[in-house]
């Protein structure tokens, strides 16, 4: 029996997907930096080793699965290609083992996380199933009726999969360091829905999905009229949103779901039509209103008179939609945003768009540009942004204490680098002053 060695375990997605094959009763190890990542307490609650990179942790009987986020010349990339064993990157692997199921990908530019999890929630009262969340959340059952697994369009990953059912939730233009433009990522999109096997579910609302032209069915949803499943008469309440959907013109069901935000509701409509296609009643699928979230995405805490969120938003719609739920759920709360941009290609294509989303809370804290892997400097500055918002000052690591003057207040904190470790610092100033006082 092989182990499967994961190179950057503590990856979102490669942390899943060694849970999933854990579950699933393989031999699992893998390795990483050291540093603490929010993905690692799962696998270590399933005590799957993790060790230091090292070409000592490479075995002529393991089959390799490589994190995409490192290159070629990484020393234990370059040793198991030296040794010749079983080797893939994680896209590659992922292709082949979802096909043991009925697969169903979750993708688009924003929502696939949320979506993936609040399908995986449904399904899982009523089915065995497997599930990959790109919040680093897996699972793996050796009956699995379905796999429900997140399909990033990101160099093109998701064609490397060839799901029974894609649930595409929109077409935007984003990760600018390898699309070129919204053709380019429409062409994605459009070779990804080639790939399908039996059906689409697409968001009838977005004007690039209305364009897909598939081989398989697809079966549209939103708020226009013309959708083939159609949510209507929202309504908010201290619990969330309610909605009453309609099938082809025709009342089928009200549902409640613990979120707010018309982007959460489009979420699970997406679920609501994949599940009524594959014949799910509407009383398994009311399940949504339990949904408890996934990490990272409107994730809350309350601190004192202050509410804490900590959300993955770093896109200029993202933002928009995330101060957007919290107005929605905290109506009579200022709105504080504290933002770390997420790679200099992206700051700089989207500058003024970041500053029009931003602009929507009522105070603007702005962290350095997190630099990725792929692009570490850049000519831009975190100055360049904060120019171009009246309300906004830059905030440094040392003096979060600033943000405690923003009492009976909601600081979202927001990105896709580091930016908890602002809200830590915040948390660990806040407590001190508690303890001193």
């Amino acid at each position: 029996m092989t182990t499967y060695h994961f190179i950057g375990i503590k990856g979102t997605g490669m942390s899943a997907l060694a849970q999933i094959l854990h579950d699933s009763g393989e031999n699992v190890q893998g390795s990483d930096v050291e540093k603490q990542f929010f993905t690692q307490a799962a696998l270590e609650d399933k005590n799957i080793p993790i060790f230091p990179f090292s070409e000592d942790n490479i075995k002529e009987n393991y089959t390799v699965i490589a994190g995409n986020a490192f290159s070629d010349d990484h020393i234990e990339i370059k040793e198991a290609k030296k040794q010749g064993v079983t080797y893939y990157r994680y896209h590659e692997f992922l292709g082949e083992w979802l096909k043991q199921y009925t697969s169903i990908a979750v993708t688009g530019a924003h929502g696939k996380t949320s979506t993936t999890g609040l399908l995986a929630h449904v399904l899982n009262e009523s089915f065995p199933i497997s599930y990959l969340i790109g919040d680093g959340t897996g699972k793996g059952h050796v009956d699995s009726n379905y796999f429900v697994f997140e399909a990033c369009e990101y160099r093109r990953h998701f064609l490397r999969y060839e799901p029974d059912y894609a649930i595409m939730t929109n077409i935007d233009f984003d990760h600018p360091d390898y699309f070129t433009s919204i053709n380019d990522v429409f062409d994605a999109f459009q070779s990804m829905s080639d790939r399908v096997k039996k059906g689409i579910i697409a968001c009838g609302d977005d004007e690039q999905l209305q364009q897909i032209q598939a081989k398989v069915p697809v079966v549209y949803y939103g708020f226009d009229d013309t959708n083939d499943f159609q949510a209507q008469n929202l309504k908010e309440t201290e619990q969330g949103t309610e909605f009453d959907v309609f099938v082809r013109n025709t009342y089928y069901d009200t549902f409640m779901i613990p979120m707010f935000g018309d982007h959460n509701v489009l979420n699970a409509l997406s679920v609501i039509a994949i599940c009524h296609y594959e014949d799910i009643g509407a009383e398994v699928i009311k399940n949504l209103y339990s949904f408890e979230g996934v990490k990272r995405r409107f994730t809350e805490k309350k601190v004192g008179n202050q509410i804490l969120i900590d959300d993955y938003a770093h896109h200029p719609k993202e933002i928009t939609a995330t101060i957007d739920s919290a107005r929605k759920k905290y109506p009579d709360k200022s709105i504080v945003a504290i933002f770390q941009p997420h790679t200099f290609t992206r700051t700089k294509i989207f500058l003024q768009e970041f500053a029009d989303s931003l602009s929507l809370a009522d105070q603007v804290y702005l962290c350095d540009i997190f630099g990725s892997a792929r692009e570490e400097s850049g000519k831009l500055t975190i100055n360049d942004l904060q120019n171009l918002i009246d309300t906004s000052t830059v905030l440094e690591l040392s003096h979060t204490d600033v943000l405690a003057s923003h009492q009976d207040s909601v600081l979202i904190f927001m990105g896709a680098g580091d930016i908890q470790k602002f809200q830590q610092a915040y948390e660990e100033k806040v407590n001190a002053n508690t303890i001193n006082n």
